[in-house]
């Protein structure tokens, strides 16, 4: 894999590869947030268990490895604090995926907390949709994901 998932304009080898590798520690709250995105896009659930912090870390029998939908895009909207001398951090995020035709997104505000040189995602509120709006993408148009293709020869594969 060349291209990191969690943002198509980055080298996964220089993103976030040698976390999930385990070769570097995420240094921010947000470059961990990225860290889990692709290791859900690359089904790497260890990682992902890894990541979350104990008090809130499901058991690995509970933890659904079952996920149906083909994620497809990460937008990092917001951050407070979570930096790499901060000990608590907040991202807000939305990370698209496709089920069926139609692009709907997860956008929460996670929260991370950092222990011993290690952040850890604690827990996240979900962000409640304002108005309805159409989510179906038509076939020509860009991807919502970022790599610049047209939504028929990216995501809706």
């Amino acid at each position: 894999m060349t291209v990191c998932p969690c943002n198509p304009q980055s080298k996964f080898d220089e993103c976030c590869g040698p976390y999930l590798a385990g070769d570097q520690l995420p240094p921010t709250a947000e470059a961990l947030m990225r860290s889990r995105y692709s290791a859900y896009v690359l089904e790497d659930y260890p990682y992902v268990l890894k990541t979350c912090h104990e008090s809130t870390r499901p058991a690995k029998e509970e933890f659904d490895e079952g996920c149906a939908v083909k994620w497809c895009g990460l937008e990092i909207r917001a951050t407070e604090a979570g930096g790499a001398d901060d000990d608590e951090g907040k991202v807000e995020f939305v990370a698209s995926y496709r089920a069926g035709d139609a692009i709907l997104g997860l956008h929460e505000k996670a929260e991370f907390v950092k222990e011993e040189g290690r952040w850890f995602y604690v827990d996240g509120e979900i962000v409640k949709p304002g108005q309805a709006s159409s989510d179906k993408i038509g076939r020509n148009e860009p991807c919502p994901c970022g790599s610049g293709k047209k939504f028929k020869k990216c995501c809706r594969r």
